[in-house]
């Protein structure tokens, strides 16, 4: 397999023809380079699904099989809708970059290198090439205007707002391809990834649905594990991944099956599996940077933090994302290495505001550093924008709810930390989250309960915040003694009838189960206050 290119490695440069070049007609092309484009550009044109490129149209039976080698294995996995190694995606970046030099008019080319810029971008965490996506998809507009059939350059552009975490954009721009032509399978990836970034889960259990029905095979069931893993059908999420993982074929396409195994056996807390299975991806693809990541924090959660620290510089270096930052000094703080997290999250704020300044939103890693490391106040004002902005996903909601929380609004928080939970999702941080917020409300019981199922659902869910939830059960104590029974009212006193006066039957005889059945007696009102209400206590902030 090629070597994968470094972070700062950029594929050939190319300069973008003149504004106006669209209108000049290109020069002859020879045959070979005029199949290549009938067979690659002219009818399907190119779109970022799941990390791939999808380009390639039905083909021309009389077009000649391209040879193989790294452009023909890019073209191989756009058709088949998977990811391609990012050593073949430079070949094609560098490809299409030759062919638009010459031929400034192809739409469809434009449309290909912009989605591969997009996907470039994505994936070694350089930002520099979203903006070269966007030139080069709006110069495929230019030449072909979506509305005359350009539908790949809009669902560039919906991969590219996904890429920049603008989810209402790629919403926009993915719905319109769908209302124009509803069979055009590669428009639900987009959609899925905006609707989730969204947290409307229910639309994206419908473009699943509808992906897997278009377009079946390794990709369409990647899409449905990830579905029943946002459900919280755990089950169904691991057989479908690993029916993905078992018909993947190419290296990368394999590499990110496996590495979706190590997300859901790390997420159930199972290091040792999440270990194997990510070694397992790294095997078959050494690149494969975001497995080296789950690596590192299976090995956290091992013990194993020498060789964790490790794999986190390697990643760091090779592909810094903010998250993998944050979690570096995170693992460096809760060895006390205080130092050494200092330099992390330094680090960390200059990431972010390059993000900033190249149109990425970066406003949830950048809360989850506030909220912990920062300044809380401003976490909460991050949050509250997302919000407004109806990006709603279950990240969000609890990040807001702890981010009120440690800003001193847990009554508040109390609202978005349950929505968090009630998605489906089970995740272990969600869950101590709500736990140590209802905590700090007085709701002992409740808060014994989430904090139990954060530690029962993953123990090892963060080096920093784990042993916290544990000490703040631990602080709750045992529940008060007593059941059921002692919840009874007590018995009436009996009365001792005069000897004489004969003892009357009551005329109104007690209910059976029998005669109750089926009846819903009207709610008495109750005195005691709403589970979730608030009561004087002590703050309980971790």
């Amino acid at each position: 397999m090629d070597a994968m290119p470094q972070q700062n490695q950029e594929p050939p440069t190319s300069t973008l023809p003149p504004q106006g070049a669209t209108s000049v007609p290109p020069p002859p092309a020879t045959m070979r380079t005029t199949l290549r484009r009938a067979a690659f550009g002219a009818m399907a044109g190119a779109v970022l699904v799941a990390g791939a490129v999808i380009a390639v149209p039905d083909g021309s039976k009389e077009a000649a099989p391209p040879l193989p080698g790294p452009v023909a294995r890019a073209e191989t996995a756009a058709a088949a809708g998977s990811p391609a190694s990012l050593s073949d995606l430079t070949a094609l970046i560098g490809d299409r970059q030759k062919w638009v030099e010459t031929h400034p008019s192809d739409a469809p080319s434009w449309a290909v290198l912009g989605t591969a810029y997009a996907e470039w971008g994505r994936r070694s965490a350089d930002a520099a090439y979203f903006t070269r996506a966007e030139q080069a998809l709006q110069r495929s507009l230019a030449a072909q205007p979506g509305e005359r059939g350009n539908t790949a350059a809009w669902v560039g552009l919906g991969a590219l707002a996904n890429a920049r975490h603008d989810y209402l954009a790629a919403k926009k721009w993915g719905e319109t391809v769908r209302a124009r032509s509803p069979k055009t399978w590669t428009a639900y990836p987009v959609l899925i990834d905006a609707y989730n970034g969204l947290g409307e889960y229910a639309a994206a259990a419908k473009a699943t649905e509808k992906f897997a029905a278009l377009r079946k095979g390794a990709p369409a069931l990647a899409r449905t594990a990830q579905m029943y893993r946002n459900q919280g059908w755990r089950e169904d999420a691991l057989a479908t991944a690993q029916e993905a993982a078992d018909r993947a074929s190419a290296p990368a396409e394999k590499a990110a099956a496996l590495h979706r195994l190590g997300d859901l056996a790390a997420e159930r807390g199972e290091p040792a599996e999440a270990l194997a299975q990510y070694d397992a991806a790294l095997r078959t693809d050494p690149g494969h940077l975001a497995s080296r990541a789950g690596r590192a924090r299976a090995l956290v959660a091992l013990g194993r933090t020498d060789e964790a620290q490790t794999d986190y510089r390697t990643v760091t270096t090779k592909l810094p994302r903010p998250e993998y930052v944050l979690e570096l000094g995170e693992l460096y703080e809760s060895l006390e290495l205080d130092g050494d997290a200092r330099t992390q999250y330094g680090k960390l704020r200059e990431l972010l505001a390059q993000a900033k300044a190249a149109g990425v939103d970066e406003s949830l890693t950048e809360a989850r550093f506030e909220a912990d490391h920062g300044d809380p106040e401003t976490a909460v004002e991050l949050m509250r924008t997302e919000w407004a902005a109806q990006r709603r996903s279950a990240e969000i909601a609890d990040t807001l709810a702890w981010s009120l929380h440690r800003a001193g609004q847990s009554e508040e928080a109390m609202q978005y930390a349950d929505q968090a939970v009630e998605t489906g999702v089970r995740d272990a941080s969600y869950a101590y989250h709500l736990g140590v917020i209802e905590a700090a409300l007085g709701q002992d019981g409740p808060a014994r309960g989430h904090l139990e199922e954060a530690l029962r659902t993953n123990p090892d869910f963060s080096p920093l915040a784990a042993p916290l939830a544990q000490e703040a059960l631990e602080s709750l104590g045992d529940p008060e003694s007593g059941g059921p029974a002692d919840l009874q009212p007590p018995p009436e006193p009996e009365s001792t009838p005069s000897a004489s006066a004969p003892v009357k039957p009551d005329p109104t005889p007690d209910p059976t189960p029998e005669s109750g059945a089926g009846q819903n007696p009207e709610p008495t009102p109750s005195a005691a206050p709403s589970p979730r209400a608030a009561k004087p206590s002590a703050s309980a902030s971790a």
